[in-house]
């Protein structure tokens, strides 16, 4: 649960987090009822905490953005209940923000007029693995997706089979400095295929089978877990950034925004740089704290809608699943996305 100010949709005024992953930890994963029930404890807290951070009040606002979807519905109701209110008391305008779209604008955030639309997007988290055009309309352009794990996914389901903490993302790439990234050797899934789709649970079973073959969990040495997380996090960077940079050539596009919880990766951060000086495009990605879910980039989100007179009403709802160039909720959205041309 979060909530921030921004202010021109750029400037962060302030920024409140209250985190989740302590509720989680315990059971090795997120748990949707858990989830829920910690948002209705933090929402109101966090929001006056934002608010007292920039030292206004709910009148000193010009508009309030909340995320609509994609996630857990019973966490959604929940910070999308309080909008509601917080807005009808208040009179401010209200717009719904698509998850996908705020990590989207989390980069252009941070990297201000260098990343003015139009440039390729690509979201890597725990629940999305896809690539994006981004140009000057409401909504980018789906250009590949996973089409079974997502990368943040498979981080998790293989930080556990390593019997590793979650989240699996900075565990794994903590353990995977001590080892070799090149001692196992591991698929780089979908290289031989065309598109710019994406597929991660053939790779996360490619390590389960290696683990079996080792003796199991109990068989492996240090040095063996090491070499399989560092093998592992080389497989997904290298098959993220070959994606991209066929995007990039795809596209003729100069510049890639890489968001999303796994964008924090070190390994994916320099092969992507490294690719960008040998291809001619520049990678930027948003500060640590902006890669992860959080409400500076809900508020940019926002900001670009009610910038273009895109409004929502009190009927809006939560919904679980739903791709980014799709609006079922806002007609007024539903325009087909310019080219990078």
């Amino acid at each position: 649960m979060a909530a921030a100010v921004l202010r021109s949709g750029r400037t962060i005024v302030s920024s409140a987090i209250h985190g989740q992953a302590g509720v989680h930890a315990p059971y090795g994963g997120v748990v949707p009822e858990l989830a829920s029930r910690d948002h209705v404890r933090a929402v109101s807290h966090v929001v006056e905490a934002a608010l007292h951070e920039a030292g206004l009040a709910p009148a000193d606002l010009d508009g309030l953005a909340v995320t609509a979807g994609p996630g857990l519905v019973g966490s959604l109701l929940v910070g999308l209940s309080f909008a509601k209110a917080f807005a009808y008391a208040n009179g401010l305008p209200f717009v719904g923000v698509h998850h996908l779209m705020g990590h989207l604008v989390a980069a252009e955030v941070a990297g201000g007029e260098d990343l003015a639309p139009p440039y390729v997007g690509l979201v890597v988290s725990g629940g999305h693995t896809a690539l994006y055009r981004v140009g000057e309309e409401a909504l980018p352009l789906q250009l590949g997706e996973t089409r079974d794990d997502a990368a943040g996914e498979a981080f998790d389901k293989v930080a556990k089979l390593l019997g590793l903490a979650y989240p699996g993302g900075p565990a794994i790439s903590k353990l995977a400095q001590q080892g070799d990234p090149r001692a196992v050797d591991l698929p780089r899934p979908m290289s031989k295929r065309a598109g710019l789709d994406f597929s991660y649970s053939g790779l996360k079973t490619a390590v389960s089978v290696e683990i079996t073959r080792r003796g199991g969990l109990e068989s492996l040495d240090e040095s063996e877990r090491a070499d399989l997380a560092a093998s592992f996090e080389a497989a997904v960077a290298e098959s993220l950034v070959a994606r991209a940079v066929r995007a990039m050539r795809q596209e003729s596009a100069k510049r890639i925004a890489v968001v999303g919880g796994v964008a924090a990766n070190g390994r994916l951060r320099s092969e992507m740089h490294r690719a960008g000086a040998r291809e001619g495009f520049e990678a930027i990605f948003p500060p640590m704290e902006l890669c992860t879910d959080n409400a500076v980039m809900i508020a940019a989100a926002g900001t670009r809608l009610l910038e273009r007179g895109v409004r929502d009403d009190l009927s809006l709802e939560a919904f679980s699943r739903v791709p980014i160039g799709e609006a079922p909720w806002r007609a007024s959205e539903s325009a087909a996305p310019g080219s990078l041309g």
